[in-house]
């Protein structure tokens, strides 16, 4: 599906979302985790813009539609975006991988990259001081992980072009091992409570999604929640904007 030639991913897809909808409105976790499924597979953002155009040609001739409602989240497109990833892929079979490195090479400075740094590592070793008493361990790895952030930023102050590409797989390796020290001790009332909000949120689309999607999908809202909950920042260099 090609490799991710910027990091404004999000941003991107929130911004032309709310654009069809032509109404500015938070996007809800359900939405974020959907969004986060795409990246995560390599959906490229034109193949992704492409499913939510026909996603809303295809609400607009719904009886839904016809009878005043509003297309509000993100899954009702899951389906479309999907099928425009595979033309996509299918597209672009044989003409070779896409190398992305001269596009996403001045992508941020390195001072903006200095200060996403310095603000996640000093939101990680907060949220390790919030827990040292109750949950020692817990915050034992919240303040391993600051330093391993810390010592990825040594990487700015290196000569020569900077691989934001490597940088992110870094970023993506770290972010993974402080997901696993968040999961393994979160409280089971917590996790419950998550699940059922989960479970409310997805009840509509439950349906129209293949069992790997949900899991995928149910995959990345509890990961995002539960950041939320312990007040941990994400790391990948696609929340930077």
């Amino acid at each position: 599906m090609g490799s991710f030639n910027y990091f404004n991913y999000f941003t991107e897809i929130e911004e032309y979302f709310w654009k069809k909808r032509g109404a500015h409105l938070l996007v809800s976790p359900l939405d974020w985790a959907i969004v986060e499924t795409w990246q995560k597979s390599g959906i490229p953002l034109p193949a992704v813009l492409k499913g939510i155009d026909r996603a809303f040609e295809s609400w607009a001739r719904s009886k839904r539609a016809i009878g005043g409602r509003q297309l509000k989240s993100l899954a009702y497109c899951v389906d479309s975006v999907l099928d425009a990833a595979e033309e996509a892929r299918e597209a672009s079979a044989g003409e070779g991988p896409e190398t992305g490195r001269a596009a996403t090479k001045e992508t941020f400075s390195r001072e903006e990259l200095r200060r996403y740094f310095t603000r996640n590592a000093e939101r990680l070793e907060a949220s390790a001081q919030k827990r040292r008493s109750q949950k020692p361990a817990l915050a034992a790895r919240l303040h391993e992980m600051a330093s391993r952030l810390e010592e990825i930023a040594v990487l700015l102050d290196s000569p020569g072009p900077l691989d934001l590409e490597d940088v992110e797989r870094k970023l993506t390796v770290l972010e993974d091992k402080l997901s696993a020290a968040v999961a393994a001790d979160a409280d089971d009332e917590a996790m419950v409570a998550i699940r059922r909000e989960m479970d409310r949120s997805l009840a509509p689309y439950r349906r129209k999604m293949s069992a790997a999607q949900l899991a995928q999908l149910e995959r990345q809202y509890m990961q995002k929640r539960l950041f939320e909950l312990l007040e941990v920042p994400r790391l990948s260099l696609f929340y930077l904007t």
